[in-house]
């Protein structure tokens, strides 16, 4: 008999020891290192934007984020995500509803074309919009004569932030639908269901957390983007400003504790996104153990 043949946990000199078992010391050795990671790359940041945000006191911080720029970058922001997560919450669906369920050629392709934005730099990627739509592009001319703004303008942004946040909800929802096994749309289909009632009755409601987890993600970055709308943006103070840029221009012009107090609002939205996304990771743990069969 082999050791990987030795069952866990393991009986050694009369004593029974699990394999993940160590010593007290070991264990808090480790939980201190990970907790002065975090106190230095985490915790410690977070305290001390809200510092220089509240710096000059609570007055100074209302006027920096109720400015007319900064309610502009907000709604901006708040716009962009409102029009790129829907597009990419369609997209997601079918993506993975493809991948999971079905076998055609070009699949391998259409999961690594998933894949790119994950793998080019958001500022090749607001490059790419510049090339295709500036006013030095093939579509230039045209969208001049028509009057037509994509770059340096608000359609530009969206198509720049849908493009470096499409991956979040499809690769979420693949592996959901991939665990979930073919079972309860074959009966379903057995028993006289249409394709889209299946769907809608029987497979988006138990990928329904993946779904949420991905919106969740993607909205995040939507909402935190930066390299591909700096590029496509022009940086119109009050027009093409994204919260992200907002950020940047206070900070260059030496505006930093109103720099800071919109930087909080970003935090915040990562607070917020964390807070979201361990709730729908615990109802998935919890959905999880409820599907899975009782151990004989």
């Amino acid at each position: 008999m082999t050791a990987a043949d030795l069952p866990l946990p393991v009986r050694v000199a009369g004593r029974t020891r699990s394999a993940t078992s160590e010593p007290a010391v070991v264990r808090w050795a480790l939980t201190a290192v990970a907790l002065l990671f975090l106190a230095l790359f985490l915790f410690l940041p977070v305290v001390a934007v809200f510092i220089e945000a509240l710096k000059d006191g609570p007055l100074a911080y209302l006027a920096a984020i109720t400015d007319a720029d900064t309610l502009a970058a907000v709604r901006l922001t708040l716009t962009t995500a409102l029009i790129a997560v829907p597009l990419n919450v369609v997209f997601g669906i079918a993506a993975a509803w493809a991948i999971a369920r079905f076998e055609f050629s070009g699949k391998n392709l259409l999961v690594t074309l998933i894949d790119l934005p994950f793998a080019v730099s958001p500022v090749i990627s607001g490059m790419l919009y510049v090339l295709l739509f500036g006013a030095q592009s093939f579509l230039g001319p045209w969208l001049l004569e028509h009057d037509l703004h994509v770059i340096f303008a608000v359609p530009g942004i969206v198509l720049a932030t849908t493009f470096v946040t499409f991956p979040f909800v499809a690769r979420e929802l693949i592996p959901f639908l991939e665990s979930q096994g073919t079972e309860e749309e074959q009966a379903a289909l057995v028993l006289g269901a249409s394709g889209w009632r299946m769907f809608f009755r029987i497979t988006l409601p138990n990928a329904k957390w993946g779904l949420l987890y991905g919106i969740v993600l993607c909205n995040a970055r939507a909402m935190g983007e930066f390299g591909a709308v700096s590029v496509v943006s022009g940086h119109i103070r009050g027009q093409t400003n994204t919260m992200p840029l907002h950020v940047e221009v206070l900070y260059n012009e030496y505006h930093f504790s109103a720099a800071f107090a919109v930087s909080t609002l970003l935090v915040m939205l990562a607070l917020v996104t964390l807070i979201a996304k361990r709730l729908i990771e615990g109802k998935t743990r919890e959905e999880k153990q409820v599907r899975a069969p009782a151990s004989p």
